[in-house]
């Protein structure tokens, strides 16, 4: 590794040690549980939760697996529909004063409110897990994707024009790639919020998964359990937000030293 990698991963890592320890001290010695007057075994200590999560291994595996495939599932479903309908509003303006406002105003909408909705119309099936994780990874794809399609530079557009591309053409040798960048970056900021979503639609409706497993636990006042999910929840994120940004690094080759993840 070099030494401009190390000294990247090393602030962070410090940092993150750092708060640990804290945690650790505040909790073994009870300050945590007296400042919020409360019972000291509902403040696990991260060694309490590093022992749940070999204990439970097995458990939070089992709930992973299934909130892994809900994630992976819902993430692509949003990125069909965010990028189909960024190309529908970039290439129709009519459409674009049609949907737009609609496309913001359903950001007003608590995903949790509706959420239990969307478990009632379809059943507590696999379907209404997956609108639930794609509303919530929908935006940031649509309007990045969006934005992205409008940065294109008018002269590289009537260059190609000028040597006979069509309209479809102009799309995918100027526009498209133009928008890859944009399009990156909103599908990192879904990878990152995707588990929120799986959270939410478990809630609502689940035998199964760590939103599931989360619930659970609180209700027998396992909070150790509880942080370990919490845990592994945090680590899919990041998995799959590192596993976008290494696709966009192959795709987005000529901004290789830009692209981030």
């Amino acid at each position: 590794m070099s030494r401009e990698r190390r000294s990247r991963w090393l602030a962070p890592v410090c940092v993150g040690l750092g708060l640990l320890v804290i945690w650790q001290l505040a909790s073994s010695w009870g300050l945590i549980a007296d400042a919020l007057s409360i019972e000291s075994f509902l403040v696990p200590a991260p060694s309490e939760i590093a022992d749940s999560l070999w204990q439970d291994r097995s458990l939070l595996g089992s709930a992973a697996v299934t909130t892994i495939v809900e994630v992976v599932a819902g993430f692509i479903v949003a990125v069909i529909a965010g990028v189909a309908l960024a190309l529908l509003i970039h290439r129709s303006e009519a459409a674009r004063r049609a949907v737009y406002p609609l496309l913001v105003g359903s950001q007003t909408i608590p995903i949790i409110a509706i959420a239990p909705i969307l478990v009632v119309w379809f059943g507590f099936g696999l379907g209404p897990k997956l609108a639930i994780i794609a509303l919530v990874c929908f935006f940031p794809i649509t309007v990045n994707c969006m934005d992205g399609l409008r940065r294109s530079d008018p002269d590289q557009i009537r260059l190609v024009r000028s040597l006979g591309a069509s309209r479809g053409q102009v799309l995918t040798w100027v526009e498209v790639p133009t928008a890859l960048p944009a399009f990156f970056s909103g599908a990192k900021i879904a990878a990152a919020v995707s588990v929120i979503g799986a959270v939410f639609a478990e809630w609502s409706g689940s035998d199964a998964g760590l939103g599931y497993l989360i619930q659970i636990s609180s209700a027998q006042l396992l909070t150790a359990r509880m942080f370990a999910a919490i845990v592994v929840l945090s680590a899919i994120a990041i998995v799959l937000f590192w596993a976008v940004g290494a696709i966009e690094r192959r795709v987005v080759f000529w901004q290789r030293g830009e692209a981030g993840g």
